[in-house]
């Protein structure tokens, strides 16, 4: 048998091939554990394919080689090597045929295409289930404080006769006639939702009708029948994850929440690579905005069959996100924020009808999007600002950081306000991690140290398929304390839990099929430099020192399960005195869920966002010298360390490495 090889090389040339040309397809590719058959085309990827028909295959660089996530290994069928471009060199075996000269190894789905029919297996951290989507608002811990309701939209209850040879006005006249004498009066009803009061009128065979109307400024939006809840929905859009809101706008009650994976991760679960997409090719904007409408649309209908409802109740809605999230929403282009200085198209509060959206709600309902502070620092963090002002506003000196792929950070003093943006990517949740996953059943959450020896706990307590993102940060704080890896970031060869992978480099050993590497530990570095830096650089802004934050308050789906100790660590947070951390979950859905219920908390969120000074720290002179000098690890005698197992009872099972 032959081996052909392909190499790519950072300038991504052709491949270097022996490999016959590839016949007209398409193909078809099977996946057993999905029992489901889509085609692939001849010139594209598994990934690709697999990402055109909404397979899921993880791929944190969106399918651009750089990664080694989205692996699969193909059991029958003939491949191919995918000209692709990624700067990692690696190779892929085939026989003359092209078949794999090893089906059992896993292979990138980026690289490879169909020359036939393929039979693919997915990689268990791809298939496994989600189980912190995160739409925790810790209402019970009373961080936001309860709020007047005054939304956006009216509701009146309303008696409309029926038409007669002698009364042969128009429907909408009659209802309008009906308002004329309440504060406020509508003047109009929107065209969107004419169609739907001819319906509700005639619902009862022509008798006399009590109906719902809701009204926002001069017009009328929508109808029901009497006794219809007035529903909203708050979207937070974040990079990873949507979570969403079903909201009494009544009662200011939340009814559901839900939160599912951005659909926009399978072109790359950092926002660069999906600017890159977009910038590319205008068709490709066009299909991310798509994908972003038809995940909330998904969400508020599954939000209202829960609660016996339909989507199209829904009478109002409020969306916050990054910068970019916004903009890939809203159809604005990015180009101009793909590069120095990240300027937004639109800053301001925005408000659009759905129906310009295309979100399938009531047909004349509106859509509320969060203002913007600056560059990357979006209407998110404007929310989460918004939620926690309790507990920010008293002191002194408070911090506010939502961690993320892209972390958001304010700094608050005296009531002045600066804010900042570290691109820390996907890796501290999981991403751009060979080993990386989702918060899903399987994946390892904590790891700790016992004898000298790495040992793991799960998500749901099953055998460990991934590492998420709690779990990233406890496995490198393990590997410093047990000094697996020097101050430098470097894995000590002398561990029987340090081994060599495939690849040739070093690797930890978390569990038979984890291996957690110099590559990612890399990654690890790389993001907490950022964060760290941006900490220490907004502080420099102020005339600040550390120990001067009274209030250090983390948001967001990792803040909520981060492990402070981990953090300080590694050095990803000034070691301060625990006491002056708070985890408050997604502050930022919380926010938006506000905006949705109070005109009021929207003036607010406006003079938030026109009141943070935006800092861009990458241009101060020190910025290289902060972030190189945050790139290692101190010894682990510089600073307080956790006892030599840090595991706590957040899940049920332990699992440890062979």
């Amino acid at each position: 048998m032959k081996r052909v090889r392909e190499r790519m090389h950072a300038r991504g040339g052709a491949a270097e091939s022996g490999a016959a040309p590839a016949p007209s397809g398409p193909f078809r590719l099977y996946f057993p554990q999905l029992e489901r058959e889509i085609p692939c085309e001849a010139g594209e990827s598994l990934f690709h394919a697999a990402r055109r028909h909404g397979v899921r295959i993880v791929g944190a660089c969106g399918g651009r080689g750089t990664c080694a996530s989205c692996m699969v290994r193909v059991g029958a069928g003939v491949l191919r090597p995918h000209e692709g471009r990624g700067p990692q060199g690696f190779e892929i075996e085939l026989d003359e045929a092209g078949h794999p000269l090893n089906p059992r190894r896993w292979m990138r789905a980026c690289r490879i295409g169909a020359r036939s029919d393929c039979t693919v297996e997915i990689g268990a951290r791809s298939l496994a289930p989600v189980v912190r989507a995160e739409v925790r608002i810790e209402e019970e811990a009373g961080f936001a404080p309860a709020l007047d309701c005054s939304p956006a939209v009216r509701v009146h209850e309303l008696d409309v006769p029926v038409p007669t040879l002698a009364d042969d006005r128009a429907d909408a006249d009659r209802v309008l006639d009906a308002c004329r004498d309440r504060e406020d009066a509508p003047r109009t009803v929107a065209a969107a939702s004419a169609s739907e009061l001819a319906a509700v009128l005639r619902a009862d065979g022509g008798t006399p009708c009590r109906l719902r109307a809701w009204q926002r400024g001069e017009a009328l939006i929508a109808f029901a029948p009497s006794g219809r809840r007035s529903l909203g929905l708050a979207v937070d859009l974040g990079t990873t994850n949507l979570a969403a809101f079903l909201v009494d706008l009544d009662a200011g009650r939340t009814l559901a929440r839900l939160g599912v994976e951005n659909p926009q991760t399978a072109w790359g679960a950092d926002l660069m690579s999906r600017i890159d997409h977009a910038i590319g090719d205008p068709a490709l904007a066009d299909t991310l905005r798509t994908a972003a409408c038809e995940a909330i649309d998904a969400l508020a209908h599954d939000l209202c069959a829960s609660v016996g409802q339909r989507a199209r109740d829904i009478v109002d809605v409020a969306v916050c996100g990054n910068t970019a999230m916004h903009h890939l929403l809203l159809g604005l282009p990015v180009r101009q924020l793909g590069r120095a200085p990240f300027v937004a198209a639109v800053r301001d509060s925005l408000d659009l009808t759905a129906r310009e959206l295309g979100l399938a709600v009531a047909p004349g309902a509106w859509v509320h999007v969060a203002p913007n502070i600056g560059g990357f620092i979006g209407g998110d963090h404007v929310a989460a600002l918004l939620a926690t002002e309790s507990l920010w506003r008293a002191g002194a000196c408070a911090l506010v950081m939502d961690i993320g792929t892209n972390t958001e950070i304010s700094l608050i003093h005296r009531g002045r306000l600066w804010s900042a943006s570290s691109p820390s990517g996907p890796a501290l949740e999981g991403g751009h991690i060979g080993c990386g996953m989702r918060a899903a059943e399987g994946a390892i959450e904590q790891v700790g140290l016992e004898g000298g020896r790495l040992v793991v706990r799960t998500i749901g307590g099953g055998e460990a398929v991934g590492l998420c993102g709690s779990g990233v940060l406890d496995t490198v704080a393990a590997l410093r304390r047990g000094g697996l890896v020097d101050a430098r970031g470097r894995l000590r060869a002398d561990h029987p839990d340090i081994v060599t992978d495939e690849g040739g480099q070093r690797a930890a050993r978390l569990a038979p099929e984890v291996l957690f590497t110099q590559a990612d530990v890399r990654a690890v570095q790389l993001a907490k430099a950022a964060i760290r830096s941006c900490t220490e650089l907004l502080l420099a802004e102020a005339g600040l020192a550390a120990d001067s934050i009274e209030r250090f308050v983390l948001a967001g789906a990792f803040g909520a399960y981060i492990d402070i100790a981990s953090g300080i660590e590694i050095g990803l947070f000034p070691p301060l005195p625990r006491e002056r951390f708070v985890q408050v979950g997604n502050a930022a859905g919380e926010g938006v869920r506000r905006l949705l219920l109070s005109c009021v908390e929207r003036a607010r969120a406006r003079e938030l966002a026109r009141a943070s000074r935006a800092c861009a720290l990458n241009a101060r002179a020190d910025f290289q010298k902060v972030f190189l000098g945050h790139i290692g690890f101190a010894p682990a005698s510089d600073s307080a360390s956790p006892p030599v197992c840090a595991l706590s009872p957040r899940t049920v099972t332990e699992e440890s490495p062979s």
